[in-house]
């Protein structure tokens, strides 16, 4: 390989490295959220549908979010606050849906496991969509303006890969952590085999624990993206209001501020979920009384 090909490489590498360094927080809200999805299938299932989840991930960010993301840069630069406002608001409908789940509501379920787990997956890859699309756009406000198209697009399939294979990798380990207790469980030192059982018997809360970390993070990246890009278009006010809080709060410190953020977006994230959920509750129960023309009775 030729020093000035390496120097390219580098080059990528470095500008991926600081430009995927901003992007940590949703790298995490990613990471928390995907384990709740396989919650509920048979070990044999679990890593096979997360790699179905990850093979879905790649897609969504080489066949869409990439190509999207540079072309609406170059042509159409106003439509991508839209565009995140849009999928900030799908993310607060699900997490507000899984709040309501906590409560008692839930959807009725008529379908066999097979298609479930197809919904699963597919309910997963939606979720990424948006969550991969704010990772990849902020990636590529970070990135030099001046590295030019194919430097551009090649730092972010690293950041891509990159990213997929951290929060991909991490969700499966999680989920065959019970696994290693198991294992440790018939061996026969006393020490492992307690080991194990302490594994095995946390896992249910530490999923339980990953199942509210995700929702929150649902609400407060879904409710942040909304606020900050409302801001852009065509109304501030969301926006003064968050502002209004973590300027109260500044002199306690950035955690604090960091904290009032993210409660902030999440609570407004959760009313505009909430108000979606009732939108879609009333649109449903409209088309139930009145069933299209043609519709089988």
């Amino acid at each position: 390989m030729s020093v000035g090909l390496l120097a390219v490489v580098d080059d990528i590498l470095s500008a991926a490295l600081k430009a995927s360094a901003k992007t940590a927080g949703v790298v995490i809200d990613d990471a928390a959220v995907t384990p709740q999805y396989v919650q509920g299938l048979s070990p044999a299932r679990e890593l096979p549908v997360v790699w179905r989840i990850a093979r879905g991930s790649l897609l969504n960010k080489f066949l869409i979010i990439i190509p999207l993301a540079l072309l609406l840069s170059a042509f159409a630069p106003w439509v991508l606050p839209y565009l995140l406002i849009v999928g900030g608001t799908y993310l607060c409908f699900e997490g507000a849906e899984k709040v309501m789940e906590w409560f008692g509501f839930h959807h009725k379920a008529e379908e066999t496991e097979a298609r479930d787990e197809k919904k699963l997956v597919a309910g997963a890859v939606r979720t990424d969509l948006i969550l991969s699309t704010e990772i990849m756009l902020i990636s590529l406000a970070s990135l030099d303006p001046d590295l030019g198209i194919w430097m551009t697009l090649a730092a972010l399939v690293v950041i891509g890969l990159g990213m997929t294979v951290l929060v991909y990798g991490a969700v499966g380990l999680l989920v065959k952590i019970d696994d290693v207790g198991l294992h440790l469980m018939t061996r026969e030192a006393p020490a492992a085999r307690r080991t194990g059982a302490r594994i095995v018997q946390s896992m249910p809360a530490v999923f339980k624990v990953i199942s509210v970390v995700g929702t929150v993070a649902m609400l407060w990246v879904g409710g942040h993206l909304v606020i900050a890009n409302l801001a852009e278009t065509f109304w501030h006010a969301p926006y003064d209001l968050l502002h209004a809080v973590t300027d109260a709060v500044a002199a306690a410190g950035p955690v604090i501020v960091w904290l009032a953020d993210t409660a902030v977006s999440a609570v407004l994230g959760f009313v505009l979920g909430m108000v979606v959920v009732g939108i879609v509750l009333g649109v449903s129960r409209v088309l139930k009384r009145n069933p299209p023309v043609g519709a089988a009775h």
